[in-house]
């Protein structure tokens, strides 16, 4: 197909997704009244699901838990271009629009990009698109983005529910990716760049830590001095973290943090058992590994201060994600002839943002762009984001990447097929769950 004959299709789709305007972000203001962690989005999954059922797809749902996967075949079934929402929310339980049981708040936009994904289900929907696009769409509604809930997931993995701890990971296992060559979303955020798209970058890797202090309960006022305070224990732990940030590199953009998520059981006995949540975080592998090191010193060095025990489980996290520069080209030509030639904000492909995401796993095997809209204000993750143009959270990402997933399956494939031939993929499947799944380790210390 000539190349100035994808307007018309593109402009077809387009119009598609005007008509279905107010029940695409209908749907996404349904999902973030009803927000859900990991693992347990059972009700927005049910709603995306009911969505592209009605489209005529054949929904694959449950696949890790609780994601989906429905797929558009056009004229060939490959190649096959994943686009990606994910389900979950984040516990913010300050956030004004929290659920009051659970805490779980839409304080990171996951609601929008659900809306987005359905879009793209509605302008890939049309008669038009059948004939003149080689390969396929799958749509797929990932859980678990956000690496939360630590103790609960591990629960969920010795029952064999789960192996991996996030949702790309166990979806990446299960094989939900096999058939997808390419993939793509677009995450809102609440910066302030120049244009309305954020394009290029990279993300930290990170490793994660349960890791459970082990002491001796005593009367608190009565025989102190007979307990082993685990408290105690895990606050020299802290200390001693605190006092490593000085040896930490600024170009490894190192983060380490976390959260005590059981101090003892009561005020009145020395604590016996506290429960660290926490997580290294790096530019790559290597300096999250340098830093881990440490990191695990310290655990034992609090339990050797106080006689106590310490198990230390370290769980592998996320990647660093690679973006694919040729598919980002795509979708910044379409991202200009929607939004304007000034909408795009470049970030070189080693700037190191410090946040961490599983598409930076399924980006060591295959092409994947993770582009961010600007669509929100507040801060991330706070008691104050919040999405303050859905027009532009939603629609806007969605026509985007309509367009680019025309230009991709278009004549043939033919520019699909060239970013499949250029990248070079860091892991297969076998080897990545080969790696995700050595990375899992647990250490026993006592201190005497």
């Amino acid at each position: 197909m000539p190349e100035q004959n994808h307007a018309s299709l593109k402009s077809a789709a387009f119009k598609a997704i005007d008509r279905a305007r107010d029940e695409i972000i209908g749907l996404a203001r349904k999902i973030y009244e009803t927000p859900e962690v990991g693992f347990e989005e059972t009700v927005t999954s049910g709603l995306v699901a009911e969505k592209l059922e009605a489209l005529g797809l054949n929904v694959r749902r449950r696949v890790a838990l609780s994601g989906l996967k429905a797929v558009r075949r056009f004229s060939a079934a490959s190649p096959t271009i994943g686009v990606i929402g994910e389900l979950d929310a984040v516990r913010v339980p300050g956030h004004p629009d929290a659920n009051p049981e659970t805490g779980a708040a839409h304080a990171c936009g996951h609601h929008a990009q659900l809306g987005s994904l359905y879009a793209v289900a509605v302008g890939l929907n049309i008669p038009e698109l059948s004939g003149p696009l080689s390969g396929s769409v799958a749509f797929l509604a990932t859980p678990a983005e956000e690496f939360i809930d630590v103790g609960r997931r591990l629960q969920r993995r010795e029952s064999g529910e789960i192996h991996f701890l996030s949702g790309k990971q166990e979806m990446i296992r299960l094989g939900a990716f096999d058939d997808v060559d390419l993939a793509m979303m677009v995450h809102t955020s609440s910066e302030e760049p120049s244009g309305r798209f954020i394009v290029g970058g990279s993300s930290n890797g990170h490793l994660v830590y349960s890791v459970r202090f082990t002491g001796r309960a005593s009367h608190a006022g009565g025989a102190p001095h007979e307990g082993i305070n685990a408290l105690q224990a895990a606050t020299v732990a802290l200390t001693a973290i605190n006092t490593q940030r000085e040896t930490f590199e600024e170009r490894d953009v190192t983060r380490v943090h976390g959260i005590i998520t059981r101090g003892g059981a009561s005020v009145n006995s020395v604590p016996a058992e506290v429960i660290y949540e926490g997580r290294v975080r790096g530019r790559n592998l290597a300096a999250v590994d340098k830093v881990a090191a440490r990191v695990e010193r310290c655990f034992k060095a609090g339990a050797l201060a106080l006689g106590c025990e310490v198990q230390v489980t370290a769980i592998p996290g996320y990647l660093p994600i690679r973006n694919d520069p040729a598919f980002d080209e795509v979708f910044v030509a379409n991202a200009k002839a929607v939004a304007g030639a000034g909408s795009i904000t470049r970030q070189p492909y080693d700037d190191t943002r410090g946040g961490s995401t599983d598409m930076g796993d399924l980006s060591h095997l295959m092409p994947v762009i993770h582009p961010y809209v600007t669509a929100a204000r507040g801060m991330t993750h706070g008691a104050d984001y919040k999405i303050s143009d859905y027009e532009t959270a939603v629609i806007l990402p969605a026509r985007v990447m309509v367009g680019t997933v025309i230009d991709l399956l278009a004549d043939g494939a033919r520019l699909a097929g060239e970013i499949r031939q250029k990248h070079q993929p860091a892991y297969s499947r076998a080897e990545y769950v080969r790696l995700q799944t050595e990375r899992l380790r647990t250490i026993q210390y006592r201190g005497q």
